[in-house]
């Protein structure tokens, strides 16, 4: 029985959860020749101040957005 554990910042819509979870298991039927049935999607949400990477947390990196880039002269 696959369990396939996914663990993802809090916020998506519960039919982009159907979605996964269904993309997910047709996958693992397709690849390891489960049956539906056997293959359990546990889905665990996080909330951006409680994930860190490099060292700073996603809460925080949400709230900086970087300036974009200006856009390079057109030649003639």
């Amino acid at each position: 029985m696959p369990t396939i554990r996914v663990e993802m910042f809090e916020g998506r819509t519960l039919e982009q959860k159907r979605a996964f979870a269904q993309a997910l298991t047709e996958a693992t039927v397709r690849t390891l020749g489960a049956s539906p049935d056997s293959v359990d999607v546990v889905i665990t949400e996080v909330a951006r101040h409680n994930w860190a990477t490099g060292g700073q947390l996603w809460s925080d990196k949400a709230a900086f957005t970087p300036p974009a880039p200006e856009a390079a002269p057109l030649a003639d």
